[in-house]
């Protein structure tokens, strides 16, 4: 299992958490996600076949793009 720990600026509120929470759960093989409004880190367990790559990508996606 590989841990990442990203910063996503654009968190902003519960939504937002809630928002990334649900997206990148759906991602196969994601474990975990946890996100946080206040520090604005999105904390992400995964394994093959996700990659932090893919992660990141899907951040963007749906509007918080990680730095």
């Amino acid at each position: 299992m590989t841990t990442v720990t990203l910063t996503s600026p654009a968190i902003s509120c519960m939504h937002c958490v809630r928002t990334i929470k649900t997206e990148l759960a759906e991602l196969g093989g994601v474990a975990r996600v946890e996100a946080d409004a206040n520090t604005k880190v999105v904390t992400v367990d995964f394994e093959a076949p996700a990659t932090q790559a893919e992660i990141v990508a899907k951040l963007a996606e749906i509007g918080y793009p990680a730095e």
